[in-house]
């Protein structure tokens, strides 16, 4: 069990059309060894969508990590000063969350669990999941892609005849992204087939 021992932050974006696919890698990090401590977005708390209810995934995350999820800035602060996690898995990350963290925007739970990570030099993961990656996103992108402890779950263009500018990380890899985000390196190929 690789990750034996440590304590992974497992951060819900609103990328609500993944939602299904993203609690799956909560299952597998607990498989690993890891206890995990769920954190979920405004946008997860309150927009219902034709993918589910915040409560539908609520009870999802709950059932899955046998824990209550933080919801808010305040439950979400201490992270930082008490250096409670190993890492940061963002799992999906949206492009809205990905370009608030590439320009220091902290307004979201999500986002606090970021920047506390950062804070102590620790890793953040990111699971890429957004329709605008490779297009006005792209520069938060590589903004990220050279910021120090900040990871990347494997990712490619999920429908490229159709939505170009489209990128999905490959969750399979959520797991092996931890152990070796955890080890100071990027687990690669970078770029994956989707």
């Amino acid at each position: 069990m690789r990750l034996s021992g440590k304590t992974i932050g497992f951060a819900l974006a609103g990328s609500h059309c993944t939602l299904e696919e993203a609690v799956d890698p909560i299952y597998r990090l607990r498989e690993e060894g890891a206890d995990i401590v769920p954190i979920v977005s405004n946008t997860i708390l309150t927009t219902p969508t034709r993918f589910g209810t915040p409560e539908k995934w609520l009870e999802a995350i709950r059932t899955a990590t046998g824990k209550e999820p933080l919801k808010t800035i305040p439950e979400v602060e201490p992270l930082g000063p008490q250096k409670i996690l190993d890492a940061v898995v963002i799992c999906p990350c949206t492009g809205s969350t990905m370009a608030r963290l590439a320009n220091a925007i902290i307004d979201s739970p999500v986002l606090m669990a970021a920047k506390a990570q950062l804070r102590n030099q620790r890793p953040v993961v990111l699971a890429v999941t957004s329709n605008d990656i490779l297009g006005l996103n792209a520069r938060n992108l590589g903004t990220l892609l050279i910021t120090k402890n900040v990871f990347f779950v494997p990712f490619g263009q999920d429908n490229p005849s159709v939505k170009p500018n489209s990128v999905a990380a490959d969750l399979s890899r959520v797991a092996d992204t931890v152990a070796a985000a955890l080890e100071n390196r990027q687990l690669q190929p970078l770029l994956v087939g989707r």
